[in-house]
C-alpha cells in the first residue's frame, strides 16, 4: 500500500469502485486540471459532450456544480455536490449526497462520495479515484451504468491534457 492510499478510508469492495493509474505528469499539473474551472471543463466528461463548471469552491462545504451539453447550447445537470476535504495538491473529496445548497440530495442515478488522490510516483503521479456508494445495489448500478468505461475515458482525457 502506498502512502497516499493509507490516508484514505478503508476500501470496501462491496461498496466502492476505484480507478488507479500512473499519469506521466507532475502532481501539480493534475491538481490544476481538477481545480481550475477552464481546465476541468476540457476533460471531465467523455468527449464529445461538453462540460460547464458553474461552481468550484475549493473549501470544505464549498459548492461543486457542473452541467453538461451535447451541443453547447442546452445544458443539463451533471454534478451538484459539496467538497468535504481539500488537501492542497494531493486530495479532493466531494459528495453528491448533499447538494451545493447543503440540502440532502437523492441524485440520479446514484449518490456517491468521490475521493481523488494524487500520490508521488517515479514516473509522474499515482492517480486514484475512489467512488463510494451507500449500498452494494448502488455500487452495482453505477458499475452497470458504465463506471469503468466513463471514469476510464475521463482519466484517459485527463492524462492526455497533462502529459
Amino acid at each position: 500500500m502506498t502512502a497516499h492510499v493509507s490516508r484514505t478510508r478503508h476500501l470496501d469492495p462491496e461498496l466502492d469502485l476505484t480507478i488507479q493509474r500512473v499519469i506521466r505528469a507532475p502532481k501539480q499539473a493534475l491538481w490544476n486540471a481538477w481545480t481550475t474551472p477552464d481546465q476541468l471543463a476540457q476533460w471531465w466528461i467523455p468527449a464529445p459532450l461538453k462540460l460547464r463548471v458553474d461552481a468550484l469552491e475549493l473549501a470544505p462545504g464549498g459548492a461543486f456544480v457542473t452541467r453538461m451539453s451535447e451541443d453547447g447550447t442546452e445544458w443539463h445537470p451533471h454534478v451538484d455536490a459539496v467538497f468535504l476535504v481539500i488537501e492542497e495538491g494531493s486530495r479532493l473529496v466531494f459528495t453528491n449526497g448533499v447538494s451545493s445548497s447543503w440540502h440532502p440530495a437523492l441524485p440520479d442515478p446514484v449518490a456517491m462520495t468521490t475521493e481523488i488522490i494524487l500520490g508521488d510516483h517515479p514516473e509522474g503521479t499515482d492517480y486514484q479515484a475512489v467512488v463510494r456508494h451507500g449500498s452494494p445495489e448502488q455500487r452495482a448500478r453505477h458499475e452497470e451504468l458504465g463506471f469503468f468505461d466513463g471514469w476510464g475515458t475521463v482519466t484517459d482525457q485527463l492524462a492526455a491534457a497533462v502529459e
